[in-house]
């Protein structure tokens, strides 16, 4: 799986050395890499294409995602990056659950914070965790000054989350792909993190004073570029069953759908 990753991760920069555009805590690593056959995402880039033309489905299984009318869209545009993680750090989504049975939940957002600054987060999803327990990584981050981070390409698992679940329309979502580890959303998850502000670093939670406004801009510009809806952009406190996670901490989410809102592809979501 190493090696398949490091090509991957050839290939991706390739690819965007030549693109005009460029697209993609309290965080707890999830164990990691099982050995389970997955599905192969024959309707999926197999590179870490534009965002925009790639996006996240409705589930698994769908095709790419709705791309947002960039005519239409508000004229905001952040600064992007690619930092990839390592290959450790991340792994293969997978079309059926440890007795066999098909998986096809609808993708969710979640939402986290970095506790630490951005750089130092990006530093440690590079490095190479051969222990199961300290993999971890999101699929972007936003920097404060509203920079987006690809890190994960979306089509993969980030370990994002260990123990957790999403209480959805249909009732608890939570998928177990390995039988040593405890369930979790990370098979159907997106995870997007914001970096934390200076004040609120180390878990201080009495100054977090939240997080500017090109954090929220951007997130907005994000996530206008997929097909989740409202109800399943979702939190790390919220889906965590620790109890032990509160990120993103002094989150305006009204203010996010406000600016989510002003984009049409995000009507009727």
């Amino acid at each position: 799986m190493h090696q398949a990753g490091l090509i991957w991760a050839t290939s991706t920069i390739a690819f965007f050395l030549t693109a005009a555009t460029i697209l993609i805590s309290g965080s707890i690593p999830e164990p990691g890499q099982e050995n389970q056959t997955t599905r192969q995402f024959s309707d999926r880039p197999t590179a870490y294409n534009d965002f925009q033309n790639s996006g996240l489905g409705s589930g698994l299984g769908d095709s790419p995602a709705l791309a947002a009318s960039s005519t239409a869209e508000p004229s905001y545009q952040p600064q992007e990056r690619i930092s990839l993680a390592h290959p450790s750090n991340y792994g293969e989504r997978f079309s059926v659950d440890v007795n066999g049975r098909p998986l096809n939940n609808p993708y969710i957002v979640v939402l986290h914070e970095t506790v630490g600054s951005a750089s130092s987060a990006l530093n440690l999803f590079q490095v190479n965790h051969s222990n199961d327990d300290d993999q971890v990584s999101y699929h972007a981050l936003i920097g404060l000054d509203g920079t987006i981070y690809y890190v994960v390409p979306p089509e993969q698992r980030a370990f994002g989350a260990g123990d957790s679940s999403f209480q959805g329309a249909a009732g608890e979502e939570s998928v177990v792909t390995n039988a040593a580890f405890p369930s979790s959303v990370n098979n159907f998850a997106y995870h997007v993190s914001l970096e934390t502000p200076p004040d609120g670093q180390n878990n201080n939670r009495a100054n977090h004073s939240g997080y500017t406004d090109v954090q929220y801009r951007s997130l907005a510009w994000l996530l206008a570029r997929t097909t989740v809806p409202d109800a399943r952009i979702t939190t790390h406190k919220a889906v965590d069953r620790s109890g032990s996670r509160a990120d993103p901490r002094s989150f305006d989410s009204q203010y996010l759908l406000q600016l989510l809102h002003q984009y049409p592809s995000r009507a009727g979501l």
